[in-house]
């Protein structure tokens, strides 16, 4: 298939120029519209207007410039006896190659302050249906939709006299549509949450574009992709990275777990992560005091895990960082010295994220787990009830209480069966994904060991049985904090009770699978 037409017709005009002078020095007549088709002009690229075939000027502020039979039956036409009689009798001549680019609506959206008009302005309604309709007709059409794709397309003609072959005309059908689903999901997503529309919609679709290629998954046999969403501006994609190796797959989802964790609190926080776990968390009333908690709960396990800390790194806490192995810092930002210190491990990872500066306050929004053959969606894990009972009487002292509502921030973000004892907002022991309570029970006072004495501890669902309440009491546990609800509570209450220990039910439960 030789191209010997071709409509051209792009927001973002990178390398274009050169890519149509190439076509044009081959004998290929070029179509464009608006500022393409001035550009072209101007680089001494001999074109033709669309106005021109159409007859017709551009209308309504631009709104309308391609939509027109002369147009897309010149890209829709089979190469056969009927069709090409059918453009013959109406004067229309065949399209070869649609080189089109959309309206940059991602730009528009995220721009700060952007008005709603200006969004809606750059929904573009005349490229993607040139881009299906030459994606359809990809028998006899090519079709760009990127700057990027053009060397590979012109690689091709050079060698095939100036034609395409039938393996690329696909694999170009097969990324214009990708191309116009993602735009259109992007759309939609953005609108719905702007006009505040239904949060799980009847039809849904997600639109991410590659951000990076990991060396591979959670496993070397494993390929992976890493894709961000094209509004996103939080969480851990959103970082930039100061020093180190790039991201692997388990770093970006350690990471994202640490995140979780320090951006709970407004005070000072911070989160060390293991495997998707924490092994220590702990808030303070500086960051470098909030690290050493945290360290201090499981620093055997801390050895190469993924730290979070919601406040500005400064050189004491970066020294604690490097006196051991690490993988991953995230911080919202770093002293000079600070970063200094971190940057003499080559390999340490060093991300800055300035949204942790309003830790605390994040959106809830919505959170995705794939399934085979399908999606799961659901309302981010958020503490919504903040009044507790006390159903055996017995009332915990103040530093004790905060000592719970700490712990209970926490256990909704260890794996199930979660435990997690605390004593002065620090984690001393995590017992996690464990498929008995009371085995996790055990194993965070193993953990904690002699520290558990006077510590609290909190569970991420109720205790089916009053055995761990009993393992709580010969520890020296003070209080308890669990969601209530199993027909045992009785014997869980009364066994509170009787080992002096204060019980709060919170009515809530914090699974995490």
């Amino acid at each position: 298939m030789k191209i010997k037409t071709a409509l051209i017709s792009v927001s973002d005009k990178t390398g274009l120029v050169d890519f149509a002078k190439e076509l044009a020095e081959n004998g290929v007549k070029i179509i464009s519209s608006g500022g393409t088709f001035k550009a072209l002009r101007d680089a001494g690229i001999g074109c033709t207007s669309v106005e021109d075939v159409t007859g017709f000027p551009e209308m309504l502020d631009g709104r309308v410039k391609t939509l027109h039979p002369k147009i897309h039956a010149g890209i829709l036409a089979k190469r056969n006896i009927s069709h090409l009689g059918q453009l013959k009798k109406h004067n229309i001549e065949t399209i070869d190659l649609v080189v089109v680019n959309l309206y940059p609506f991602q730009q528009a959206a995220s721009k700060e302050g952007a008005k709603l008009e200006e969004i809606i302005e750059n929904i573009d309604i005349g490229g993607p249906s040139l881009i299906r309709g030459a994606a359809k007709n990809h028998e006899f059409v090519g079709v760009i939709v990127e700057p990027r794709q053009y060397a590979k397309v012109l690689e091709e003609l050079r060698k095939n006299g100036f034609g395409l072959s039938e393996k690329l005309r696909r694999e170009l059908m097969v990324e214009a549509l990708q191309h116009t689903a993602f735009y259109d999901a992007m759309i939609s997503s953005c609108l719905a949450e702007k006009f505040g529309t239904a949060k799980f919609p009847e039809k849904f679709s997600i639109g991410f574009e590659k951000f990076s290629e990991p060396r591979y998954g959670e496993n070397p046999h494993q390929n992976a992709m890493v894709y961000k969403g094209p509004l996103a501006n939080s969480g851990i994609i959103s970082a930039k990275q100061l020093n180190g190796k790039e991201l692997s797959y388990n770093n970006y989802l350690d990471a994202d777990a640490a995140l979780s964790i320090a951006a709970e609190f407004s005070e000072p926080c911070a989160a060390i992560v293991k495997h998707n776990n924490p092994c220590g968390v702990a808030t303070a009333k500086n960051i470098s005091d909030a690290f050493s908690g945290a360290y201090d709960c499981d620093s055997l396990s801390a050895f190469g895990g993924v730290i979070c800390i919601n406040r500005k790194c400064d050189l004491e806490t970066a020294k604690k960082i490097t006196s051991f192995f690490n993988e991953v810092i995230i911080a919202p930002s770093y002293e000079g010295n600070a970063l200094e210190e971190l940057k003499k491990k080559t390999n340490l990872r060093v991300l800055e994220l300035k949204q942790l500066e309003n830790a605390g306050t994040w959106e809830n929004g919505i959170s995705f787990r794939q399934i085979e053959g399908g999606l799961l969606a659901q309302e981010k894990d958020t503490i919504k009830n903040s009044e507790w009972q006390n159903p055996d009487g017995i009332k915990a002292g103040q530093k004790d209480i905060e000592d719970l509502q700490f712990a209970w921030r926490i256990v909704k973000n260890v794996k199930s069966n979660a435990i997690v004892i605390a004593r002065g907002k620090a984690t001393i022991g995590i017992g996690m994904g464990l498929t008995s309570r009371v085995d996790s029970v055990e194993l965070a006072l193993k953990k904690a060991g002699e520290k558990a004495k006077g510590g609290v501890l909190a569970s991420d669902a109720y205790f089916p049985f009053s055995d761990s309440i009993k393992l709580c009491a010969k520890a020296g546990i003070s209080a308890i904090v669990e969601p209530g609800g199993s027909i045992k509570d009785p014997e869980v209450i009364e066994e509170a009770k009787k080992q002096g220990i204060a019980l709060y039910f919170t009515g809530e439960r914090h699974f995490r699978h």
